[in-house]
């Protein structure tokens, strides 16, 4: 079985199209994966637009903010596969049966310990800055795994089960960067697939907030603290919805 993990705060406008895209009859029949909703505590209609269409919900209910990290960590606690899939609540798959097909068929035969995607912005939403962003920022992941530092962008990652537990998951620490501190020590002692012919559409919400100079550069903050060079650049993430 699969575990498709999304963590959510918020998210009852672009949710659904991603659980829509992932409850298709001839998928999930074929695939065999479970869907589990780890909410980070919404306040809109996240959790009920949800019911119908998760298999596992779990909720943040203490009160205080929870990280990224600690929704995904809780998600893959309740979990029953042997493959994690990770996936952001604003993000869809691009061809969702090659992309599964790709998981069950190869990589959880292979000796690959975890994988990374290309990352677009969505046909009908893409812009010139988009392109020229995404295109620098694919081949900079295509890079750091090809010199064996690892990277694998936190809106889709795949891990084996095994290989998630073996690290005790994502650094509850980090506020951000969680993706690529857990890529990064997973590349020390394996191989992580690169597959760029699978594509991964995500919101351009966030860099049509801040532009991509602001986002690229607190990406950079948050690299340097996952290697101890400078302290936690924010102490959490700010919310675009």
């Amino acid at each position: 079985m699969l575990s498709i993990i999304i963590p959510s705060l918020n998210e009852e406008k672009l949710l659904p199209n991603l659980l829509e895209q992932l409850n298709a009859k001839n998928l999930k029949d074929k695939f065999h994966y479970e869907i589990i909703l780890s909410d980070g505590g919404s306040k809109d209609k996240t959790i009920e637009k949800s019911l119908n269409f998760c298999d596992k919900i779990i909720s943040h209910t203490d009160g205080t903010r929870q990280t990224i990290s600690q929704g995904k960590n809780a998600g893959a606690q309740r979990a029953s596969g042997d493959v994690f899939v990770f996936l952001c609540a604003d993000c869809t798959i691009e061809k969702p049966s090659e992309f599964f097909s790709f998981i069950s068929n190869e990589f959880r035969h292979s000796e690959y310990k975890a994988a990374t995607f290309k990352f677009e912005i969505a046909p009908s939403e893409k812009k010139l800055s988009d392109v020229l962003f995404h295109n620098f920022y694919n081949t900079y992941v295509r890079f750091l795994n090809f010199i064996g530092t690892g990277m694998g962008r936190g809106e889709c990652q795949v891990i084996k089960r095994d290989v998630f537990e073996k690290y005790n998951g994502y650094d509850e620490s980090l506020t951000a960067g969680e993706d690529w501190d857990l890529y990064k020590k997973i590349r020390r002692n394996g191989k992580i697939k690169v597959h760029f012919g699978l594509k991964i559409y995500e919101s351009p919400r966030r860099y049509r907030k801040f532009g991509y100079h602001r986002v690229f550069w607190l990406w950079t903050l948050n690299a340097l603290n996952v290697l101890k060079f400078i302290p936690k650049p924010i102490d959490e993430w700010v919310e675009v919805r």
